[in-house]
């Protein structure tokens, strides 16, 4: 399997040349790694020559795609790619050494289109009790070789076949550019064009949880754009066609579930903070949904990258 292998980055240094150093060491080697670096000022360059200087079993390719977009930056690492399939995996990962041959193996196994593995978030031991106790960085897991769920697919972690991503225009949509949500929305158009995406448990990669995210507020605020996303894939047809009384049924349920939610956030605070914070999650999401309608986005990308 000819497989390039792409990142897109944005001020990440050290997170990126661990994650460079983890790819030399591959069990299943990608044929070439694309760079596209979302910093006008290209700050990611020295840590990609670094690791030519030190070798790697293959080439790597560095670009800028100066424009704060997210959607515009994995659209260039795909323009650069030559691979028959590309792999997708974030700048603050980490990847064991069986990692991509796992992935690899589960699309061969199961004749998929793509296949998609789990992050492991590894929560920091200082971080604060409430949230080491709550789960709240966690994936869902499935059996490998399960068939994604649309409503389950995201990126970070995932090998597609090149052909889908070439077909025709831009795979990412710009306008997820800086609001996040273009992951979700491109693999819910490849699954409703007759893709098979499925689960493979093993090809686990950690993400590191930094500090800037133990904290209730972010927690709330990547809630709040998860709601967001999921109405706008929702209304988009990306999980079914939705009619107009399907739509008012998707606010009106987003309205009585934060009602509800927040009312248990009041009820378990006493039993402990992160069973209160679980339910307040719950909240920002559907207040996320309900946003969609009032034609308001949170755009996580417009602001430092974190």
């Amino acid at each position: 399997m000819n497989i390039s292998l792409c990142i897109a980055t944005y001020r990440r240094p050290e997170r990126l040349a661990a994650l460079l150093d983890d790819l030399v060491r591959q069990q299943h080697l990608p044929n070439e790694v694309v760079v596209v670096d979302n910093d006008a000022v290209g700050s990611a360059r020295a840590v990609v020559e670094r690791r030519r200087k030190l070798g790697a079993p293959f080439p790597i390719h560095y670009d800028i795609q100066p424009i704060k977009n997210i959607s515009l930056t994995r659209n260039r690492t795909v323009e650069l790619a030559n691979g028959d399939w590309i792999a997708f995996v974030d700048d603050d990962e980490r990847a064991p050494e069986a990692w991509l041959k796992h992935l690899a193996d589960t699309a061969m196994r199961y004749a998929a289109d793509g296949a998609l593995g789990p992050v492991e978030p590894i929560v920091p031991p200082d971080a604060p009790a409430w949230i080491r106790h709550g789960s709240f960085y966690d994936w869902a897991r499935m059996k490998t070789g399960t068939v994604i769920p649309p409503n389950k697919l995201r990126f970070g972690n995932v090998l597609l076949h090149g052909a889908l991503l070439r077909n025709g225009p831009a795979p990412f949509d710009a306008d997820y550019g800086l609001t996040g949500g273009e992951d979700g929305d491109l693999l819910g158009r490849l699954v409703q064009q007759g893709a098979c995406i499925v689960w493979s448990d093993e090809a686990v990669v950690h993400e590191p949880v930094e500090a800037a995210r133990l904290s209730l507020r972010w927690l709330l605020l990547r809630a709040l754009r998860g709601g967001q996303d999921f109405a706008r894939h929702k209304l988009t047809g990306r999980f079914g066609h939705l009619t107009s009384a399907g739509r008012a049924w998707l606010f009106l349920r987003a309205l009585m579930q934060s009602f509800i939610a927040a009312g248990l956030a009041l009820l378990l605070w006493p039993c402990g903070r992160h069973r209160a914070a679980y339910w307040l999650l719950k909240v920002s999401a559907n207040l996320g949904k309900m946003s969609i309608f009032l034609g308001w986005h949170y755009r996580e990308y417009g602001h430092k990258v974190t």
